[in-house]
């Protein structure tokens, strides 16, 4: 019999309080990571054969998907918004057939497509901060000029 966790309660409040305190593009990585960490526990769950603990975590990087599509908004991003939409509807659709496949193959493109997002979301949340940081410093400069 397993001792309970006397720190598990420490650690739920931690995270609870981590992503109460987020910004909106610390949440949109926090997402990313928990879609790419759900499908790696379900690639995990082929591995040994449990079959429970593959289709669960498929339907948990789904999920995630799905708030991805659901919190675009196609009237102001256009054509980008419009292109990432069928992007993830693309992903989402190859979960629901990797689940009912079997196919971890399926689960690598997913993996690939969502590292390759987040790491292009991480790189332009980077560059929208220094721009904002440049712009914030502008002002101050012209008035010393």
């Amino acid at each position: 019999m397993n001792a309970p966790n006397p720190y598990a309660k420490q650690a739920e409040t931690y995270k609870k309080n981590q992503i109460e305190t987020a910004t909106p593009e610390e949440i949109l990585i926090m997402l990313y990571e928990g879609a790419i960490r759900f499908l790696l526990v379900a690639k995990k769950g082929d591995a040994e054969n449990d079959r429970e603990k593959f289709s669960k975590n498929i339907i948990k990087s789904q999920h995630i998907i799905r708030e991805f599509m659901e919190s675009l908004d196609l009237e102001i991003g256009g054509e980008m918004a419009l292109n990432l939409y069928r992007l993830y509807d693309y992903l989402h659709y190859r979960l629901v057939q990797a689940n009912i496949k079997k196919d971890v193959a399926m689960l690598d493109e997913v993996l690939d497509h969502l590292r390759r997002l987040k790491k292009t979301w991480e790189e332009a949340i980077l560059i929208a901060k220094r721009e904002k940081e440049t712009a914030r410093d502008e002002p101050e400069a012209s008035l010393h000029a």
